[in-house]
């Protein structure tokens, strides 16, 4: 029995955006450990186009990491202390790079980092910034805490989720890469159960959405799908189906940020199953 991983991802400008700011990437590969899985999404902010060029350097960074260094991280012997302090150095080497872009071209620009690995039966999160990682199950649970302004007030007693949800200031964040001398990203990690099903997104996918939408769509209705490796590309393409219904749906409701999500799908299955 292995773990295998089923990944689809999305990405829309939407409706009043000129550009999309978003950059993301989600890949699996065969390792030591069995399969991995990883997810990046990066939401860019900045003038003209300089949040999409900030967003997609991040990016690049850790599928790079991915593709090329984690078999020789993994040979080494697995640390999650280890990985912690990995992507933080990663962190703060894109957040040099993009200050000194920033300075050299005078326009102020930054990206919030969202970065999930999965191996080996369990799930790394690195965050930075109000994108979100969900883990859906038997119910569906919000793994990610945003770093913004209005959360900070939710968890200080000084605003309800409801105020939260429609205050001007909800986009504020307290750190971006880019923007601050250096950068501490949130660690999260958690054994996976077979079925779950990740949703990582952008705030643009989920400020019209409710959670259940989400949980219907990115879980119930995959939970109907027979499950095997040779059924991988075809499942890809009906996750597919099922976010960009939602990121029509978002549209269709008035989001005017960028839209953007990536799913994946853990089954534990026979090696030739």
């Amino acid at each position: 029995m292995e773990w295998h991983y089923t990944v689809a991802a999305k990405s829309d400008m939407g409706t009043t955006k000129s550009v999309n700011q978003d950059s993301l990437t989600v890949k699996v590969a065969n390792t030591p450990f069995g399969e991995a899985a990883l997810a990046v999404l990066c939401d860019g902010m900045g003038g003209l186009e300089q949040g999409e060029v900030a967003s997609s350097v991040v990016v690049r960074t850790y599928e790079q990491w991915f593709l090329r260094d984690l078999s020789r991280f993994l040979v080494k012997g697995f640390s999650e202390a280890e990985l912690e302090q990995t992507w933080r150095q990663m962190a703060n080497s894109c957040n040099e790079r993009i200050m000194d872009y920033s300075r050299s071209k005078n326009t102020p620009m930054g990206t919030t980092l969202t970065v999930m690995l999965l191996i080996g039966g369990h799930y790394y999160i690195s965050h930075v910034g109000d994108c979100r990682v969900y883990v859906m199950g038997n119910g569906m649970e919000q793994l990610t805490n945003d770093q913004t302004y209005v959360a900070r007030e939710v968890a200080l007693g000084h605003m309800t989720a409801e105020q939260a949800r429609t205050d001007s200031r909800r986009n504020v964040l307290l750190q971006c890469i880019g923007t601050v001398n250096s950068v501490e990203p949130d660690f999260i990690h958690g054994d996976i159960y077979d079925g779950d099903s990740f949703l990582v997104c952008s705030d643009g996918f989920r400020h019209e959405l409710s959670e259940q939408e989400m949980y219907d769509y990115c879980h119930t209705a995959l939970e109907k799908m027979e499950w095997s490796v040779s059924e991988r590309m075809e499942n890809s393409h009906i996750m597919n189906g099922q976010l960009k219904f939602l990121i029509d749906r978002n549209m269709e409701r008035g989001e005017k940020d960028n839209i953007s999500a990536i799913l994946i799908k853990a089954v534990y299955l026979e090696e030739n199953g």
